[in-house]
């Protein structure tokens, strides 16, 4: 599933290609959905609701004067998303007099769903934002909350076969989608760690199973999201060894997820994005207080999230304290890390030098 690649790729570089074609073509047209009479911003929503995000027992209640929301999720829900859902649930959009909707792309990714007004809020990261950052079709979305507040991703492998180092790859091989930044990560941290990326054979396969994939030898070595793909390796039994990008360099160390907005959102209504915030905020800091019963309300919300009942809970105990981490509070954004990751993509040649290395992203709401 594209979630489990998503959730792997700590930046989701997957839809890096699809934000290429979307640039290049503008926002595509997609069936209207669910929230179309939006109070807000928007003519209609290109997004189909994301299982649970009906009967949360929020919509009927609401007073005549409460402002429609709706939230783009990056693909399928997850634990990353924890916080939302219990926003949901728990009724704190309700009491800011916001009425959201989650709604999961049917089409097209969530920043351009968002740049469109199609919703005004969504789920993004900052390597996949780069490209929509660029140049005069750059799109207007504004990065306004860190989900987590550290980059979580790195290389898992089996255990006790040399890859607990970026070195140990040389030699074997690793599920790549063959783009430019993703490789040119790899590639960084196996020079400082005195390897050679050139020895790594590169396997072209979008693994959606890492259990499977490890076990089999169908590959050695795959990029995930610490706290699922390697967290579904721990809770299956399998043996692993594991390194962060961030810990061998801190350029690495961006933010990803985030929360994006639609800038003229921001800019006609910046109290009913400081509300939505707000309450966001208070979700995932109860995820952060009681990983457990934010486990229970996510699967609540998300039923076939209960089939893997024992990732989620491992997942969401690892999350909580990642959500904040060692930040004065949740969401906020350090300038000078999202300013080293974007020159680190234009030192390198990986986006247009048009890009502002200080562009995208604002704690003003929060």
């Amino acid at each position: 599933m594209r979630k489990a690649k998503l959730m792997r790729r700590g930046g989701a570089l997957v839809a890096a290609a699809a934000m290429a074609a979307l640039l290049a073509v503008g926002v595509c047209g997609c069936t209207s959905q669910g929230a179309s009479d939006q109070g807000t911003s928007g003519e209609g929503n290109a997004a189909a609701p994301a299982e649970g995000a009906e009967g949360s027992g929020v919509g009927d209640a609401q007073p005549a004067e409460t402002e429609k929301i709706t939230f783009i999720l990056d693909w399928t829900p997850n634990t990353n998303h924890t916080g939302l859902y219990v926003a949901q649930a728990e009724g704190y959009f309700a009491e800011q007099g916001l009425d959201v909707q989650i709604v999961q792309p049917a089409d097209g990714t969530a920043e351009a769903l968002v740049a469109s007004g199609k919703g005004q809020f969504g789920v993004s990261f900052q390597d996949t934002m780069a490209p929509a950052l660029v140049g005069e079709d750059a799109l207007p979305i504004t990065a306004v909350a860190a989900i987590l507040q550290h980059n979580t991703s790195g290389i898992v492998s089996r255990a006790g076969e040399g890859m607990d180092h970026p070195a140990g790859l040389e030699g074997h091989k690793y599920a790549t989608w063959e783009l430019p930044v993703e490789q040119a990560t790899i590639a960084e941290v196996m020079k400082a760690d005195g390897g050679d990326f050139a020895k790594v054979e590169m396997y072209p396969e979008s693994v959606t199973d890492e259990v499977s994939a490890l076990s089999s030898k169908m590959v050695d070595a795959i990029w995930v999201f610490e706290g699922w793909g390697k967290a579904a390796c721990d809770v299956a039994g399998l043996a692993t060894d594991y390194f962060n990008f961030a810990d061998i360099d801190p350029v690495f160390d961006y933010y990803t997820p985030v929360v994006i907005a639609n800038n003229q959102f921001l800019e006609e209504h910046p109290e009913t994005a400081k509300k939505f915030l707000a309450a966001l905020a208070k979700g995932y800091q109860y995820a952060i207080d009681n990983p457990d019963a934010a486990a229970d309300i996510l699967m609540e919300q998300v039923p076939e999230l209960a089939a893997n009942e024992q990732l989620v809970r491992a997942s969401q105990q690892f999350l909580s304290k990642q959500y904040k981490a060692d930040a004065a509070q949740w969401g906020v954004m350090d300038a000078d890390r999202w300013e080293a990751f974007y020159q680190w993509l234009l030192d390198n040649q990986l986006i247009d030098a048009a890009l502002d290395p200080t562009a995208g992203f604002t704690n003003q709401y929060l």
